[in-house]
């Protein structure tokens, strides 16, 4: 009987040491692992803005955190974002109702830094509002060089063919398109897959809201043309300047290839886009004039 005692007090031991070790690294791992994921995001950031091996030192990332805010019957946007304060940083949160009026501002004890994580910034605002419900609706980036708006990264998913397609686009101060990056899909290789070709993703390259409108996917085949033309990083030293000037004359308004065996890849892709940047575009423009007429000292 003590033997069969002492047998299962050893196990038991052996399995509360296994766990504790194995709830460690868990936690080393996770942690390594959001690091990872976050440098990825950034070097996608740089790589859509055009800097592959050399960032400039002043430029500076500017995260806007969107949520729904529910109070009662009252339904409002809350946009948590950096804003200077003397000698430092720290992050406020403005709530606009429906109608795109501010109905409320609050300090938010966190540091720009910090509220990159989730969990942090739940906290943060759990401790600044009282009674609302808030969802967090996703994330956008504004880019500046030297302390002036340069770029807009936004991160958003829509379903494919297979499952959610996760998309980065990139934007420059003027709303066209410097680029795009596909974060993630399930689509099948070889045909919906192509969504991650350059010369499917640089179709998007130099559209404005106003040919978004009207963007729609056509299942007439890449011309070989314009194909190298997508696929060259430095089209310049291709062509003369008269033979560029003459094919981005020809398919500047040209609608969106589909690619071939995947005409629903392709039009979840384009009609995701349009979606992100419209809504994007509108929702930006609503916060800067918040932030102008409140004189709110945002750091972009």
């Amino acid at each position: 009987m003590k033997e069969i005692v002492k047998i299962i007090i050893g196990l038991t031991i052996s399995c509360l040491f296994a766990g504790v070790v194995l709830g460690g690294v868990y936690v080393i791992t996770a942690k390594a692992k959001k690091h990872n994921q976050y440098l990825d995001v950034q070097q996608t950031m740089t790589k859509l803005l055009g800097y592959d091996k050399v960032v400039p030192p002043d430029l500076r990332f500017n995260h806007i955190h969107r949520y729904i805010i529910e109070n009662g019957d009252c339904t409002c946007l809350g946009y948590m974002l950096p804003v200077k304060r003397e000698g430092d940083e720290g992050c406020a949160l403005l709530v606009i109702d429906l109608q795109g009026r501010l109905a409320g501002r609050y300090k938010i004890d966190i540091q720009p830094e910090k509220a990159l994580n989730e969990q942090d910034r739940k906290q943060a605002l759990e401790k600044a509002l009282d009674g609302e419900i808030v969802t967090y609706a996703d994330t956008a980036v504004i880019a500046t060089l030297g302390g002036r708006r340069t770029a807009y990264l936004l991160a958003g998913k829509f379903p494919g063919f297979k499952g959610f397609i996760h998309v980065m686009p990139a934007l420059d101060s003027g709303f066209r398109i410097l680029g795009l990056e596909i974060l993630e899909h399930s689509e099948d290789p070889g045909l919906g897959g192509e969504i991650e070709q350059v010369y499917f993703k640089n179709q998007f390259k130099g559209r404005d809201l106003d040919h978004l409108k009207y963007l729609k996917v056509i299942k007439q085949p890449l011309s070989k043309e314009y194909k190298i033309y997508l696929e060259a990083k430095k089209p310049e030293e291709i062509y003369s300047n008269a033979d560029l000037a003459e094919i981005e004359k020809k398919y500047q308004n040209s609608d969106i290839h589909a690619l071939t065996g995947a005409t629903i890849s392709s039009r979840a892709v384009t009609r995701g886009i349009k979606n992100i940047v419209k809504k994007f575009i509108y929702r930006i423009r609503i916060l800067d004039r918040v932030i102008s007429e409140n004189k709110i000292p945002a750091t972009f």
